[in-house]
Parts: C-alpha cells; sequence; structure tokens
C-alpha cells in the first residue's frame, strides 16, 4: 500500500468517525429534548440552552438558543448520513429518479394530512402521515415495475406525475379551509421540523443504518449484477423493494427541510461528487456521507449568516462539492470496483 493510499484511508476513517460521533450526538440531543420534563435530564437540558446562548453571543447570532434550531441541525445531520448511504445504491442502479418520484408522493401525503386536519381537528404528526403515504407509493412503483412490460423508468415517471397531481388536487380542493399551507414543504423550511418529526428521523436513521450495514453484501450483489443474483436464488424483488422503502423513508424525513423540489439533492449530488474521486464502492459510501455533512453544514452555514433558505443553501453547497471534486479528480468517469 502506497503512502499517499494509506494517508486517503486514514483521512476517511477519521471523517467517518467524526461523522458518526456528530450524529449520535445529535441523536442525545433529541433525546434530552423528549426527556427534557424529568429532573435529571432537565438539568442537562438547561445547562445546553445556556450553552447555546453563550454560543450565540460569540458567534454574533440569535438562532442557537431556540430548541427548533437543534432540532433542525440535528435532522439536517441525520439526513446527511442516511440520504447519502441509500443514494449510493440508488445512482450505481442508475435510478436518480425514484427520489424525486418519492418526493411528490410524500407531497401527496401531507396534503391528505393537512386536509384531514383542516377538515375534521386531527392534530396527528403529518410526517408520519406522508410516511405511510410514501412506503405505499414505493410499493406501488415496485409492483408496477414488477407487472408491467413498459421500460425501467416509465413506472416511476407514472408514479411521479400521478402522485403529485393527487397532491394538487386535494390542495386545490381543501383552498381556502384552515390549516392548508403546503409551501413550506415545497421548499423546505426548518420551521417545518416539529418536535415528532425531529424524533422520527432520529428513529428512521437509526433503522436505516442498521438495515444497510445488515444487508451491505446482498444490496451489492443486486446493485451491480441483479442476474446473477436471481441465478444465486437471492430474492432479488425482497431487496429491490427494501432498498425502496428505504428511499421513502430518507424522502419523507429531508423532505422537512430540503423541500419536495430538492429533496432528490441530497440523494444524487453527494454520491455524484463521491464517484469522481472514489476508487471502490465502499469508499464511494463512505465519501458521499462526508460530501453530505459538508453540505448540511455549510448549507446551515450559509443560510444563518446569509439569512438564506436552508434548503436551497445545502443544495447549493452539495453542487459545489461536486464541481470542486471533478476539478480534483480531472477525470470524467470513476472507474468503480465492487469492493
Amino acid at each position: 500500500m502506497s503512502q499517499s493510499t494509506s494517508i486517503r484511508r486514514q483521512t476517511e476513517r477519521l471523517g467517518l468517525g467524526l461523522t458518526a460521533i456528530l450524529a449520535v450526538a445529535m441523536i442525545g440531543l433529541l433525546i434530552i429534548d423528549a426527556l427534557r420534563s424529568y429532573p435529571l435530564v432537565g438539568g442537562i437540558y438547561d445547562q445546553a440552552r445556556i450553552a447555546s446562548w453563550w454560543l450565540d453571543h460569540y458567534l454574533g447570532t440569535n438562532v442557537f438558543y431556540h430548541p427548533f434550531m437543534w432540532r433542525s441541525i440535528a435532522t439536517g445531520v441525520l439526513i446527511g448520513v442516511v440520504a447519502p448511504l441509500v443514494g449510493t445504491y440508488l445512482v450505481h442502479r442508475e435510478m436518480a429518479l425514484i427520489g424525486e418520484t418519492l418526493a411528490h408522493t410524500a407531497f401527496a401525503g401531507v396534503a391528505i394530512g393537512l386536509l384531514v386536519s383542516a377538515t375534521t381537528g386531527w392534530s396527528g404528526s403529518l410526517m408520519l402521515v406522508a410516511l405511510v403515504v410514501g412506503i405505499l407509493g414505493a410499493l406501488g412503483v415496485q409492483w408496477l415495475a414488477e407487472r408491467t412490460d413498459t421500460y425501467g423508468d416509465v413506472p416511476i415517471a407514472i408514479m411521479l406525475t400521478g402522485s403529485f397531481a393527487v397532491g394538487t388536487l386535494i390542495i386545490s380542493y381543501g383552498r381556502g379551509m384552515t390549516g392548508i399551507s403546503v409551501e413550506d414543504y415545497l421548499f423546505g423550511s426548518i420551521s417545518v421540523v416539529t418536535p415528532s418529526g425531529a424524533r422520527l428521523m432520529a428513529v428512521l436513521s437509526v433503522v436505516v443504518v442498521a438495515v444497510v450495514v445488515a444487508t451491505y453484501k446482498q444490496l451489492l450483489f443486486i446493485t451491480f449484477d441483479e442476474q446473477a443474483a436471481r441465478v444465486a436464488r437471492l430474492n432479488v424483488t425482497w431487496y429491490n423493494t427494501l432498498l425502496i422503502v428505504m428511499t421513502a423513508v430518507v424522502v419523507v424525513g429531508a423532505m422537512q427541510i430540503l423541500g419536495v423540489i430538492l429533496v432528490a439533492a441530497m440523494l444524487v449530488v453527494p454520491v455524484a461528487a463521491a464517484t469522481q474521486i472514489a476508487r471502490s464502492f465502499r469508499e464511494t459510501l463512505v465519501c458521499s456521507i462526508l460530501f453530505g455533512q459538508v453540505a448540511i453544514l455549510g448549507g446551515f452555514a450559509l443560510s444563518i449568516s446569509q439569512g438564506l433558505p436552508t434548503g436551497g443553501s445545502i443544495v447549493v453547497v452539495a453542487i459545489a462539492c461536486y464541481l470542486l471534486a471533478i476539478l480534483v479528480s480531472g477525470r470524467s468517469t470513476a472507474a468503480i470496483s465492487t469492493h
């Protein structure tokens, strides 16, 4: 192993380790926020608020003292882990459009939840409704792909336009009713991240990471040679469904900050940047997560300092990382090994 390769791997491991520590810390903050009514946890929560006040004081801001900002940052950090993690499989299978499709499906779920809330007074979680509808949409895409003779991306296109049309009709029907407001879900907003939505994202992130770790070899096999996987009697349909459902889960969580229009960016752009410099699939996974974290943290920094929308800031930073990776790599395509 050359010295440059050794330094490269050490840097990747360091970055991945720091990302893991940050993600665990963010989950810890969400747990403290959820359990703050208990005396012991309440004391830790109060100390965290004081530390946030001092952070605002030194940075000259007025955002970190507010709990909703930390919930948004925690949600963003977790998105920066699971979106590129799942997106790496999607990009290598040429399924990048599926993220956009499921985002539009989740939008229909939000529309349904908003309409039900406005007409019946129901006060449940919109993210939970979006999650259920998103998963049903994912299963619908898989069902269409398995049972139709059309080209591979046709069922995806049909679901994309159909679900957005349904969401538009529902919003149009409910226009003027109290509670019908979808702009934040279309374009993303940190105000959309509710305590329940942030906690749901934490739980789903742990589940997605655990599933990917447990099924890494099977998903890798199917990604690069689906026919060989069928010959080897691997349940390809099951693993395809699992991947699409995980995508729906990630999309619903990311939609809170990025919005329906931009949500697919975190599934694709960090992976596209990683493929420019990575030499293997495993390295692509690691680098895409690192680029995802840079995009999330850099996007939040840009948003807070300049008063810009968070979702757009994150995507712009992600694209900047992609362009920088192209310049650094000096190649148009990357030869990726399956190791």
